[in-house]
């Protein structure tokens, strides 16, 4: 009996033993050792995420369900292997510094049922992604991103009713426990504000043949994913889009070797974080074009937002080969690279191979040429997919790129026909602008000829394009990648005010406001949507938005409060540019100018909202004053207000 007893006594220490050790956690830190990642491998992964002893993230869990089994339910981990990365990356399009440091510590779990869990840790952030090594292809019925709150925080996010939306919605504000799973999804990126001042920006990284993620609310306080099924068969829907009638009972069917995307989250304390982080090009998967000598990032005058219509011209304008000819010749005047032939310049929007010929095309890209004024068409992506071969054909006519419009979807055969696109369109150089689009998840690290995604509430919308929603863009949609906001609208109106037409558009914001966009917002591909007329007749404002580079050596953020303003500098060889914009509120910020280089004086050029913009929105203040880099400058924006200027 006592040798029973015993041996009772031994297998019970033996088995509570193996039970704390399973469930012991696992810890990955960042390299400052600020973030930690606690993973506990009970009957599922989870994980909890700290600043410091703060919690801001708790009993999260992921796993990934293949139909005959689930990948993260009763883990069995085979190893582990931590490791760290440390590299300078020069970028492709710098949208915000020429370098890109990539420094963090990673930690590569390895799980029996072939699959691992890969996380990593970063100063600003961190991110997982599930590996498998199954030898056969597999289909993905669903994947858990599931993430908890440990206590009520503020939500900013962009609702859908459904997995097809043209992501421009405005952004709502509200709590995480009011967010049910009776409300309408969100697509990505997601802001978290916590009750401990963090900030957490969710996102997703190294998207390919795989379905865009969306969140909805959990009624426990959390957030929980959900993906658009794989379609199957599809139907007639006009001339720009197709019905889904059949769709299968799988998010994705894709190779079992291979790498899912990221599930991304940037941790920040400071608000400016948000609007400096580069995290999801650091986990995007490197360039695939060999070759990016031809690929010139720019501007480019846009005839449809203000309807083609030109005024004090001895011509009747519209959409026709005069009017086009003086769209060349502004953008030649202001050395604008591009202009963007939109709806109208084909006889049909089904037949991209037959110009209309009130345009007369081939003409306007011989004039083009001698203007050094390259010529951006517009299609439907339906087009595009029935007539793939002409990237070739618009490659030997001289076309630049290409803006994509209308797919409104994001399941995996869509995400797979943007990689599709942006493959064909660099093997004949051209770019490529996705409109209608989804937000940037990696596609334009592994092809840069893809300058710029809308997927935004843009100024194409009008008087709904408020500075209180815009003000939210450099810390969420712009902080995860290019954004085609089209911005520079010449009529500028408090909202109150508001009054537009095609022919006279105009937009909110002040004048210093739109300005100052041309710094702020992040894009290759930055669009002049305003008349030339009125460039014309407003020339000092148009010679300096026509000066703001859309690439970038460095980028400083001076001010950042999320909702309420932000003010950014930005180098281009021995220039700074400085933006500033705020919300309904107004905002006087003071900051400093030690940036600058020491022991010289600097010429500073400013456009500032004028006394009367709180009412009149089109006065500004333009003034030019001596800086050195001690000079505190005070920056003061109105109601819907901005600053924009450049030291140089």
């Amino acid at each position: 009996m006592k040798n029973k007893q015993f041996l009772l006594l031994i297998f019970s220490i033996f088995f509570m033993g193996s039970l704390q050790a399973k469930s012991a956690p696992i810890s990955i830190q960042s390299p400052d050792g600020k973030l930690i990642v606690k993973i506990r491998l009970d009957d599922k992964i989870s994980y909890d995420v700290y600043s410091g002893n703060d919690l801001l993230l708790k009993n999260c869990s992921l796993a990934m369900d293949l139909g005959n089994e689930t990948l993260g339910l009763a883990p069995q981990l085979k190893s582990t292997k931590k490791g760290t990365i440390n590299e300078q990356i020069k970028r492709e399009v710098p949208l915000k510094n020429a370098m890109v440091s990539n420094y963090c510590n990673t930690l590569l779990l390895t799980f029996k049922k072939n699959f691992s869990v890969e996380f990593r840790a970063f100063n600003d952030g961190i991110a997982y992604r599930f590996l498998t090594n199954i030898k056969k292809e597999i289909e993905v019925k669903n994947e858990t991103f599931a993430i908890n709150f440990p206590g009520d925080y503020l939500a900013h996010i962009a609702q859908s009713g459904s997995f097809k939306t043209a992501y421009e919605s405005p952004y709502k504000h509200l709590k995480t426990s009011a967010y049910t799973s009776k409300k309408d999804i969100s697509y990505l990126p997601v802001l978290i504000e916590t009750d401990k001042g963090y900030k957490i920006l969710i996102s997703e990284a190294d998207l390919s043949d795989y379905p865009c993620m969306f969140l909805r609310g959990t009624d426990s306080n959390g957030m929980v994913s959900t993906f658009p099924k794989c379609p199957l068969e599809f139907g007639e829907d006009g001339d720009r889009s197709q019905k889904i009638v059949k769709e299968a009972d799988y998010i994705a069917k894709t190779s079992g070797q291979r790498s899912f995307p990221w599930r991304t989250f940037v941790l920040a304390k400071e608000d400016k974080q948000l609007v400096e982080n580069e995290m999801i090009y650091k986990l995007s998967s490197p360039c695939e074009v060999k070759d990016l000598s031809w690929l010139k990032p720019g501007q480019v005058s846009w005839e449809w937002w203000n309807d083609a219509s030109p005024y004090h011209v001895d011509f009747v304008s519209g959409y026709n080969l005069d009017t086009y000819k003086y769209y060349i010749d502004f953008a030649s005047k202001f050395g604008i690279s591009y202009i963007l032939m939109d709806e109208g310049w084909a006889m049909s929007t089904l037949d991209p191979y037959t110009p209309n010929p009130k345009v007369d095309l081939f003409e306007l890209i011989r004039y083009g040429k001698e203007k050094n004024v390259k010529i951006v068409l517009w299609l439907t992506w339906l087009t595009v997919e029935k007539n793939f071969d002409l990237f070739k054909k618009f490659s030997e006519w001289g076309i630049a790129g290409v803006k994509i419009d209308f797919m409104e979807r994001s399941d995996q055969w869509m995400v797979n026909y943007y990689e599709r696109v942006a493959k064909e369109a660099a093997k004949y150089k051209l770019f490529v602008d996705f409109h209608g689009a989804f937000k940037p998840a990696g596609l334009e690290r592994r092809y840069p000829n893809v300058l710029a995604y809308e997927g935004v509430l843009g100024m194409e919308q009008g008087g709904n394009t408020k500075p209180d929603n815009s003000i939210y863009l450099p810390f969420m949609r712009n902080a995860v990648g290019a954004m085609d906001y089209t911005p520079g609208a010449m009529l500028s109106y408090q909202p109150e005010y508001f009054q537009s037409s095609r022919a006279n558009a105009g937009s909110t914001g002040t004048r210093a406001y739109q300005m100052a966009l041309y710094v702020i917002f992040e894009t290759g591909l930055q669009m002049l949507a305003d008349n030339p007329t009125n460039y014309y007749r407003e020339k000092e404002c148009t010679e300096f938005i026509t000066k703001v580079p859309v690439t970038w050596d460095e980028t400083k953020v001076l001010y950042a409060k999320i909702g309420e303003g932000v003010i950014v500098a930005k180098r281009k060889g021995s220039q700074w540019f400085i933006g500033g914009m705020t919300n309904s509120g107004g905002k006087t910020v003071e900051v400093s100018l030690d940036f600058l280089p020491a022991g010289r004086t600097y010429t500073m050029t400013s456009f500032e909202d004028g006394v009367n913009s709180y009412k009149q929105a089109m006065d500004y203040k333009k003034r030019e004053s001596k800086v050195t880099n001690q000079t505190k400058l005070t920056i003061k924006m109105v109601r819907n207000g901005g600053w924009a200027g450049i030291i140089e």
